[in-house]
């Protein structure tokens, strides 16, 4: 599964010591994964490893191992995050080790929101690190948290969670729909819904997934021409001492500037700021 990853055309890997590992393996999928990023095999691929929550018998040693890798862009992913007090305690962890090896470039993290207390505590918890990059729905568990059945609304949670992540200029990502049948239309529907929403991306469990979660968050070539067109406009009316522009017939500001840089941004040019 290691060897299969680093050849998927994911945005982001994201590699599992946490539920998809049995509690006597946890020490063996630890080692696996960090020779796997020691290794050649994820070489220019961006890579998180969702680690075991604060609190277990893992979390420490996840961590610890982890940070000696010392691979560029690594990032982190903390599940069933609740209080700050969960995130400090990777953070202050990570910060004595980075500080014992004079690491130049920080691991990052991302949480996963996925019980009660961690969304009530969602936009306290996105503001409490400097490391945070994302946060991330966790659907399974926090179905189970909050009694949720299946066919749910999760409109408010996924309202919250966006956001949280939107005014702390974090990332916010979709978990993910557990359908592996594509013939029912969900995975389709849902990653259309959040990408409409504002979501910068969504969780696969299987590479099948992959495709069409790529294809609903990829702007379509007449959005990304349209949003470099603003940006082109608004850049022009800025050189010309204008806080206004016209495009397309419509009259534009720099109140537009965000969404259409973020258009550009999922099509891989990140020539906008």
């Amino acid at each position: 599964m290691l060897r299969k990853a680093s050849e998927l055309p994911a945005d982001e890997i994201v590699l599992d010591l946490e539920d998809a590992v049995a509690a006597d393996q946890k020490s063996t999928a630890r080692r696996m994964v960090v020779e796997a990023l020691a290794s050649s095999s994820f070489a220019g691929r961006q890579v998180a490893v969702r680690i075991n929550a604060v609190g277990t018998p893992w979390c420490h040693a996840d961590v610890i191992a982890l940070a000696v890798v010392g691979r560029p862009g690594l990032t982190l992913v903390l599940p069933k995050v609740e209080t700050v007090g969960d995130l400090a305690f990777a953070d202050r962890l990570l910060s004595g080790l980075e500080a014992e090896r004079s690491t130049k470039q920080p691991i990052g993290l991302q949480i996963l929101v996925e019980t009660a207390a961690g969304l009530a505590n969602c936009a306290v918890l996105a503001g409490a690190s400097q490391r945070l990059q994302s946060l991330i729905i966790g659907y399974g568990d926090l179905a189970s948290s909050l009694g949720r059945g299946a066919g749910s609304s999760w409109a408010f949670v996924q309202e919250t969670v966006l956001l949280a992540a939107r005014a702390n200029d974090l990332q916010a990502i979709d978990g993910p729909n557990f359908s592996l049948d594509p013939a029912d239309g969900r995975l389709v529907r849902d990653a259309a819904t959040t990408a409409s929403l504002g979501f910068d991306g969504k969780w696969a469990i299987h590479p099948s997934q992959i495709e069409p979660i790529n294809a609903a968050f990829t702007p379509s070539e007449a959005e990304a021409l349209r949003a470099r067109g603003i940006l082109s406009a608004l850049d022009a009316a800025q050189r010309a001492g204008n806080g206004v522009a016209t495009f397309e017939g419509t009259m534009i500001d720099e109140a537009m500037r965000l969404g259409a840089v973020r258009t550009v941004s999922r099509t891989g040019d990140a020539s906008w700021s």
